[in-house]
């Protein structure tokens, strides 16, 4: 396989820190000696290689941007680059550490008691223990403040009944942060520990997308929680959209990575097919499509690193996280579209990384809110009208 080469038109290399040039070629490393040689296997059968996990915890990629705990504490711009670096490697692996991290981690970092901080973070941290987020729902994904997840204190415990969808790590997660409707009608955060009495984890199956993903549901049928488990600082829905912005920024990075391994590959391909006597690369058509590629992507870098700058230094808002996350994803989307059709039939051989990198970011457009959602989070901002009802 050739050597990637990372698209920089506007040396943006230059803006970063050594430090974080030091993590985001660690992770680069990290993809192409662990990721790349198994992935196409990996997305055929459907699994997630849980093998890879202590490595990834060894490099210090969960709960990175967080303090303590075992933590690594990067900056934001250094979280973003190993989300990009990760989506390089598949959409999977970064939705992985980012539903460990952002998701989950943070979650309890920054709403829960100071016992619970001890007591699940560090393994969180070692890859020991793994989480998932339990928010959205069969009918209610968009719009999660209908959520019919409930929770009704009985003595020293809380009974949840409900059911969540579409949840990465589901089946694969020790324990998984849910969001219910408590007696007060407000959404309340929950620990809710695999092998609790009534709580029921199951893998979906069928996805013609993230493939490399565990994505499953959550079931709880008079499911009793500790009280003790109950995140004692979420009260209201606007603790999960925290933790959703966190994953959301992400996002916005890692959408970077798919388009740039897509467009590495298609570039490399077109100087070397030949067709009508010279590589395809020499024809206007095709030059046209990898310069608006180039452009895009070079766009998608610099939104990415100012909002990065703007999140160290604690000025960012959730509209400019929504602004980069539905651009940079719809570029990437774009990109892999453009980058199969470059590679001609080949494109659709699971060799080459285009068509995966394509149906994985249709996931990546819909979730953490999706594509014309965002426009709206965006456009009420903009005109300070909410137009969601």
């Amino acid at each position: 396989m050739k050597k990637y080469e990372a698209l920089d038109l506007y040396n943006v290399d230059s803006l970063l820190s050594e430090e974080e040039r030091m993590i985001r070629d660690t992770v680069r490393e990290f993809v192409d000696k662990e990721i790349l040689p198994i992935i196409g296997e990996r997305y055929r059968e459907g699994t997630f290689p849980m093998e890879l996990v202590p490595k990834i915890a060894d490099l210090g990629l969960l709960g990175a941007s967080l303090e303590g705990y075992g933590c690594a504490g990067m900056n934001a711009v250094a979280s973003g680059l190993i989300a990009q670096e990760l989506e390089r490697g598949d959409s999977g692996f970064r939705s992985f550490v980012s539903v460990q991290g952002s998701l989950c981690m943070y979650p309890i970092h920054a709403f829960g008691s100071e016992e619970q901080k001890k007591r699940w973070l560090p393994k969180m941290a070692k890859g020991e223990t793994i989480g998932c987020f339990g928010l959205t729902e069969p009918d209610f994904g968009s719009n999660p403040s209908g959520m019919l997840t409930r929770a009704v204190k009985k003595g020293n415990e809380y009974v949840l009944n409900g059911t969540k969808r579409w949840i990465t790590n589901a089946s694969i997660a020790h324990l998984a942060v849910v969001w219910a409707r408590g007696e007060d009608d407000r959404i309340h955060g929950f620990v809710v520990e695999r092998g609790t009495r009534g709580f029921v984890p199951r893998e979906l199956k069928g996805k013609l997308s993230l493939r490399a993903s565990d994505t499953g549901e959550l079931i709880m049928e008079d499911c009793r929680v500790p009280a003790a488990n109950k995140l004692p600082n979420t009260e209201s829905l606007k603790s999960a959209l925290q933790c959703l912005n966190q994953a959301r920024y992400g996002i916005a990075w890692g959408a970077i990575g798919a388009a740039q391994a897509c467009f590495d590959e298609a570039l490399d391909y077109s100087k070397s097919r030949i067709m009508f006597d010279k590589p395809i690369a020499g024809f206007q058509l095709v030059q046209n499509k990898l310069s608006h590629m180039a452009t895009e992507i070079t766009k998608a870098q610099l939104l990415a690193l100012q909002l990065g700058r703007l999140k160290d230094d604690g000025k960012i808002k959730h509209w400019q996280i929504s602004l980069a996350k539905r651009n940079n994803v719809a570029v990437a989307l774009e990109t892999a579209r453009v980058c199969r059709d470059i590679l001609g039939a080949n494109g659709i051989l699971d060799e080459y990384q285009a068509m995966r990198h394509m149906c994985n970011l249709e996931s990546v457009y819909t979730y953490e809110g999706t594509h014309d959602i965002h426009a709206l989070i965006l456009g009420e901002h903009l005109t300070g009208i909410g137009a969601f009802k």
